[in-house]
């Protein structure tokens, strides 16, 4: 019986090719972030059930993969229930595991502590295409910093990041988690439908103010004179500059707090500076229930959603240690950003063919030599086939030149694939 040698349903192998692309632009991120002072860590793949299960990730706990404990006697009886057999989990996002690393180790970490993380996640997804149970994420965070620096800055380096691996043309959607309550308060919207109310204006851009209309008062079951409030006092809101963003708030929402008003200004005009456009967004939510502050995405006109969000999460860790950290974070979408990014030029790749009566320790002097003298990359290859077929499978698998190693003759230069 022949074996099915796929991969599992919803994650993918990845060929020499596009592990290259994805190496050279984690490279490039990385060295971005380095100048900024992020520092790199690895939070394991498995997590304690009761930490991931915790509500600090939202609806991404709907998707969770639970772990049969180890040396499980399979005798169990039947009415056994799940909590009784499971102890682990696999991570849905880096945030999680990140709150947990700096409630263990803060004794030990700088003040403010700036962390890099990248590693795959996994989500219990229904597979479809661009959407994998397994994928990779992106993340930094600035943890102890309570001022702005924060959100600006991580909105500086993330999009520096984007302009490092070849991405122009992005722009930062800003918004601010107080503000959003405080417009659905002063709309008319109760306190315990804010949460509804947020999730129905997020869909603004999928299905238009008049379904908004349709959900807030059908499903949500607010009036109507609600759903005309808060239409009117986001459409005020709409393309707003710089300088005009904390008066403008000021008088659509009057129960802003001054410090929200304060925060978001000092941000816009920190975007303000730089080399990318930006919009304050009052219809961004952002799906995390941890998020307590100033959130933001970043898009790009060829991707189909966001490319890159966070926001600040300042009661996230205090749920581990008792007292509230002030953290922010902003997340690349990695597999979105690879799909944009073009293809680099093939890297100079040579390879030595060299015949079956060529001695092995003289095919790997030759391809040493050439290292040394060339740089780049440099493999012995056996002689195999018809020549020009071999050449042609050599260019194929990424080879730029090639060298013919005969027992008998000086090998002479390297000679360039695709001219021979």
């Amino acid at each position: 019986m022949k074996t099915d040698n796929s991969p599992a349903r919803g994650t993918r192998d990845l060929l020499p090719a596009s592990v290259a692309t994805r190496d050279r632009v984690l490279g490039l991120i990385q060295d971005v972030y380095r100048r900024f002072g992020y520092q790199r860590i690895e939070t394991p793949a498995l997590e304690r059930i009761e930490r991931l299960t915790a509500g600090q990730g939202g609806d991404n706990e709907k998707l969770l993969f639970r772990i049969l404990r180890r040396g499980l006697d399979e005798r169990l009886p039947a009415e056994t229930e799940l909590t009784g057999l499971v102890d682990m989990g696999l991570r849905y996002d880096l945030t999680v595991p990140l709150t947990r690393f700096y409630s263990q180790y803060r004794a030990e970490l700088p003040q403010p502590f700036r962390s890099f993380q990248f590693g795959p996640v996994w989500r219990a997804e229904r597979p479809q295409k661009g959407r994998y149970r397994q994928f990779y994420q992106c993340d930094i965070d600035v943890i102890g910093e309570a001022s702005v620096l924060a959100e600006a800055e991580l909105i500086e380096a993330t999009t520096a990041a984007l302009a490092a691996v070849g991405l122009s043309g992005t722009t930062v959607r800003l918004s601010d988690r107080r503000f959003l309550s405080a417009l659905a308060t002063a709309a008319g919207v109760p306190r315990d439908a804010h949460a509804g109310f947020f999730v129905t204006v997020d869909k603004l851009d999928k299905i238009g103010w008049d379904g908004v209309t349709a959900e807030l008062t059908g499903d949500r079951g607010l009036d109507a004179s609600v759903a005309s409030a808060a239409r009117e006092k986001i459409e005020a809101l709409a393309d707003l500059p710089a300088d005009k963003v904390a008066a403008v708030l000021a008088d659509v929402v009057p129960g802003l707090p001054e410090e929200v008003v304060a925060d978001l200004a000092t941000t816009a005009g920190c975007l303000a500076g730089l080399p990318c456009s930006w919009a304050f967004d009052p219809t961004l939510v952002r799906g995390m229930g941890y998020y307590t502050g100033q959130i933001f995405e970043i898009t790009h006109p060829d991707a189909a959603g966001s490319i890159a969000g966070g926001g600040r999460y300042d009661e996230l860790i205090g749920r581990s240690i008792g007292t509230d950290v002030p953290a922010c974070g902003f997340s690349i979408g990695f597999e979105r950003i690879v799909d944009l990014v073009a293809a680099e030029p093939p890297a100079d790749r040579v390879a030595v063919l060299y015949e079956a009566d060529v001695p092995v320790a003289q095919a790997l002097a030759t391809a040493r030599r050439l290292r040394e003298e060339r740089g780049g990359v440099v493999s012995a290859v056996k002689r195999s086939g018809k020549f020009p077929a071999q050449l042609t499978r050599l260019e194929g698998w990424g080879f730029t030149g090639f060298l013919a190693l005969k027992a008998d003759q000086d090998p002479g230069e390297v000679r360039p694939l695709g001219k021979s």
